[in-house]
């Protein structure tokens, strides 16, 4: 016994030299998470586990909420409170504890029996054996380095989230101020129907307008009071859209946004070495190269497991009646007549080419939608512009000179009640346009701090930007 003891202690000692050690504190990871954010965007983040200093964040929220609120501050509350963010978080302290679990050996295997003697009276022939798969040390710096390149990835994905999660915020709060100023341009539009209604209608009682213009105007009408109704359901949707994704309810819904979107600014962002900035800050292509050496780890922690399964050292103990204790070292190796590991060696090699093609495919579309999202800012601008220094003044221009040929009694009212249609609709039609802008600006901004919109990326792949998960992952 004494032998098989100090096997197994000799064990635990290799272990414990190869393994090294390590925490199981997460927060090292997180910091460097946090410093990330900061730099990227300029926004804290905030892993809620109960310390003094989650506290201080609740009341920084809470003084956010209630001031007008700006786009930046709708997206520095959801880092802070939203709860999906806070469970993303929690990838870091279970990717750590297999980094830890990684350094550690399986419990030896102890195992015993007992034989009676035939006529010996109740005495018998007494086994003990003690087993470590040794095979577990050998592989401890394998399995150290697969969990580290996890924990890896654990960052740059708890990164990607805090990425998009400020990136649906942004457009969220986009539409909810392009929704508020909608309400106002369609209340305009309502007010402007009700008036040509109300004068077709005394019209028709004077016997000067048909039954078929009354009926016109007053569809109308009845349409522009239908969407006034949509454009106000369409901000109450907007703002519970938004509640969730800053993590809020009850009290803290009483909040109110800057009633209007900004206006297009003097000056674009600065596009020059466009390709490059995205390709290089990327969190996409640094998971994707995380996944090619994550793949090729487990390639060779795969073929060994394959070739030696269950390869064990221990010691093994016996004793006879009477006699003195038997002690000796045993082991136990399987023979590979069958399977080299050829298999598992070909499927490795498989998947780390297969994450490669993945990489260069993604690095080609990181490129092509980083300049379809320029040519969508630009055009955008164009528009946007176009409708503030052209359309809308043109319109507005037209409604004056038809004012003053309904003055000159040149024009009936009705021209002039159409043309102050118009001119809403064309109002309607520009803040569409400024919405617009600002949305594909906010794809842009996204790009140039390092990750891609899924849905730019999967218009310039054509929708393949997703599917190279093989069928059995999932």
């Amino acid at each position: 016994m004494t032998h098989a003891l100090r096997i197994a202690a000799l064990l635990a000692l290799a272990a414990m030299a190869l393994g090294g050690c390590a925490s199981l504190d997460a927060r090292p990871a997180f910091d460097d998470v946090r410093q990330q954010v900061a730099d990227r965007t300029g926004h804290q983040v905030q892993w809620n586990q109960g310390r003094d200093e989650d506290a201080a964040v609740a009341v920084r929220v809470k003084t956010m909420l209630a001031d007008e609120l700006s786009v930046e501050q709708a997206v520095q509350i959801a880092l802070l409170n939203n709860r999906r963010m806070q469970a993303s978080y929690e990838q870091l302290g279970i990717a750590q504890a297999h980094l830890v679990q990684a350094g550690l050996l399986r419990n030896p295997v102890f195992g015993g029996s007992f034989r009676l003697l035939s006529g010996g009276g109740g005495t018998g022939v007494l086994e003990m054996q003690v087993e470590q798969e040794f095979l577990d040390i050998l592989l401890i710096p394998m399995k150290k380095h697969l969990a580290e390149s996890e924990l890896a990835q654990a960052r740059l994905h708890v990164m990607a989230d805090v990425m998009d999660l400020a990136y649906r915020v942004r457009v969220a709060f986009i539409d909810l101020q392009s929704s508020q100023q909608a309400v106002t341009v369609w209340r305009t539009t309502a007010e402007a129907a009700e008036a040509s209604y109300d004068v077709a209608r005394r019209l028709h009682q004077a016997g000067n307008v048909t039954d078929l213009d009354l009926s016109g105007q007053r569809a109308l009408y009845e349409q522009a009071k239908l969407d006034l109704a949509a454009a106000e359901a369409d901000v109450l949707t907007g703002r519970e859209r938004l509640n969730a994704l800053l993590g809020l309810w009850g009290d803290n819904t009483t909040w109110y946004a800057a009633a209007r979107l900004p206006d297009v600014p003097e000056n674009e962002l600065d596009l020059d070495d466009l390709e490059k900035q995205a390709v290089g800050h990327s969190l996409d292509l640094a998971l994707a190269r995380k996944e090619i050496e994550t793949a090729a780890a487990a390639s060779g922690l795969d073929v060994a497991t394959t070739v030696f399964p269950n390869a064990a050292v221990g010691g093994q103990a016996e004793h006879d009646p009477g006699g003195p204790w038997q002690v000796g070292p045993m082991l136990t190796v399987p023979i590979p007549l069958f399977d080299f590991g050829q298999a598992a060696s070909a499927a490795g090699r498989d998947e780390v080419r297969r994450r490669w093609e993945q990489y260069v495919a993604l690095a080609v579309e990181v490129r092509a939608a980083a300049r379809s999202a320029r040519h969508r800012l630009l055009y955008a601008r164009q528009q946007a512009l176009y409708y503030r220094t052209v359309i809308v003044p043109l319109r507005q221009q037209i409604t004056a000179e038809t004012l003053l040929q309904y003055n000159a009694m040149q024009l009936g009212v009705f021209d002039l009640l159409m043309a102050k249609q118009q001119e809403v609709d064309a109002g309607r039609r520009a803040l569409e346009a400024l919405r617009d802008y600002w949305i594909a600006r906010s794809d842009m901004e996204l790009i140039l701090k390092g990750r891609t919109p899924a849905a730019v990326l999967d218009d310039v792949a054509g929708g393949m930007a997703g599917s190279s998960t093989p069928m059995h992952q999932r």
